[in-house]
């Protein structure tokens, strides 16, 4: 067990860049997945806001 750790450290160390890469680009993905997901929302949020379906806020009139 300790030694197939030993072994992960290894292969992630110098690897070329390829793990460096990684670490900017995995974080950068995961941003990118949430602001499509919350834009996505916001759409629809807006589409319904707009035909009148929405339900009234306080405050609207």
């Amino acid at each position: 067990m300790i030694i197939e750790a030993v072994v992960w450290v290894g292969v992630l160390a110098h690897q070329g860049g390829w793990d460096e890469i990684l670490l900017v680009a995995l974080p950068m993905c995961v941003l990118a997945g949430l602001l499509w997901i919350a834009d996505r929302r916001a759409r629809r949020l807006g589409e319904v806001r707009q035909d009148g379906t929405g339900t009234d806020q306080p405050g609207d009139e």
